[in-house]
């Protein structure tokens, strides 16, 4: 999941809806005060904030793809696809084992989320607004979404089916289709209880086995529809910092991690919430479930397993230290890792 995409909001104060300037930019400063460790990850995106303009090329292929820093994964029926910055998409066919590029995508922005309603039919969004499609299993993609005028990056997508999904992003940026993507339509967002208007970012969008979605952003964000997204509400978490990733389980509780290493954890759709403790205080950058554990990943190498629907974790540590990125589960029910050093071979 991209977390240092905030890196990559515009500059200009023209650029924002009016009256968030102020508000977002102390929110931001805020929020990268607390992903110093980051840095390093995200210094190219900085880079491409300074341009004015975006150049419509297609993602290159390179021999060293797999090293790139990849952003989030996910199935599509038995095959891995990874996708990640300047328009890279993986695919795997062995459970992660070996990587090859996809043979066609048509733009070079980051992509930072992917979702898929069966083995053919995908979905990746990125910077820019950008949406891309594919048939055939992530091989070749094409574009239904790019908005050049302001980068107002998507952070995340998921699709209920073919037809019917839900993407999120910046200033609680909330786009529906209901024709595959065809065609996007703005949602308007209720206000948070004591709020004037929706301006929280929004991180990652989930689904719970029932098929309840989940919508998890900053200040302690969480949205839930009961409905397929036709309405919002939002559920107090007790907590004020930023949720990166969630995950719902089968017997309807509730997971969201994020910043310093926090987790918190609800047995009842998010009516309740309570802080999981004893973690690590490494941001957690994602969350799966795999071989009937939960597992975290975050940064300064930092995972996390729990065998009790994630009512404690115990922590491991690589090494090096590498900040993982992104996790999927395999097939056989192993873990596939991505880091901002590419894809690691599976747990």
């Amino acid at each position: 999941m991209l977390i240092g995409t905030l890196m990559n909001t515009p500059a200009s104060p023209a650029a924002r809806p009016a009256g968030r300037s102020r508000r977002f930019s102390a929110r931001l400063a805020n929020a990268l005060a607390g992903l110093i460790a980051l840095a390093p990850l995200f210094c190219h995106a900085q880079a491409e904030a300074g341009a004015e303009t975006f150049s419509l090329r297609p993602a290159a292929h390179s021999a060293n793809a797999s090293r790139s820093m990849i952003l989030d994964a996910t199935r599509a029926g038995d095959r891995l696809v990874a996708v990640g910055e300047r328009g890279v998409v993986l695919l795997s066919d062995d459970g992660g084992k070996q990587w090859r590029q996809a043979a066609n995508v048509p733009v070079a922005a980051t992509l930072t989320g992917v979702s898929f309603a069966d083995a053919k039919q995908g979905w990746a969004v990125g910077h820019w607004g950008v949406v891309l499609h594919t048939a055939d299993g992530g091989e070749n993609w094409s574009r239904q979404r790019l908005d050049t005028g302001e980068d107002r990056p998507l952070f995340s997508v998921h699709f209920l089916d073919a037809s019917h999904g839900i993407a999120v992003g910046l200033w609680s940026l909330m786009l529906e289709t209901r024709d595959g993507g065809q065609s996007w339509e703005d949602v308007a967002l209720p206000a948070p209880p004591g709020e004037s208007q929706a301006d929280a970012n929004l991180m990652r969008i989930f689904a719970g086995p029932q098929g309840v979605l989940y919508v998890a952003g900053e200040r302690g964000t969480l949205l839930r529809s009961a409905d397929g997204g036709q309405s919002w509400d939002y559920r107090p978490t007790g907590y004020r910092g930023s949720f990166w990733s969630g995950l719902a389980l089968d017997d309807g509780s509730v997971l969201l991690a994020g910043l310093r290493g926090n987790v918190y954890r609800s047995d009842d759709e998010g009516a309740h919430w309570s802080k999981v403790e004893g973690t690590p205080f490494s941001s957690i950058t994602d969350l799966v479930l795999a071989g009937g554990k939960v597992v975290a990943v975050g940064l300064d190498g930092v995972t996390l397993e729990s065998s009790d629907q994630g009512r404690s974790f115990h922590a491991s540590q690589r090494e090096d230290r590498l900040s993982l990125t992104a996790a999927v589960a395999t097939a056989s029910g192993q873990v596939a890792v991505f880091s901002r050093g590419g894809v690691l071979p599976p747990q």
